[in-house]
């Protein structure tokens, strides 16, 4: 029996984190830089509150960029 040609799996981009098998959950740490050079920072367990939480803050017109990092 011959066999196709192999097909290829993408590799997932690991995260610095790996597998930790003892984390129930990642933590989320969202950035808020202000035009007057101030910085607020604020943690989350749901990426998903995270990113809404950045999307508000983005809309205020003293707000230059919020950022979104996965913390440990």
């Amino acid at each position: 029996m011959i066999r196709e040609a192999y097909t290829v799996k993408k590799r997932r981009k690991k995260s610095k984190l790996g597998k930790d098998k003892r984390r129930k959950h990642r933590h989320w740490q969202v950035t808020v830089f202000y035009q007057d050079g101030e910085k607020f920072a604020r943690v989350y367990i749901d990426r998903e509150k995270a990113a809404n939480f950045a999307e508000r803050q983005k809309r205020s017109p003293v707000v230059r960029t919020a950022r979104i990092l996965e913390i440990g």
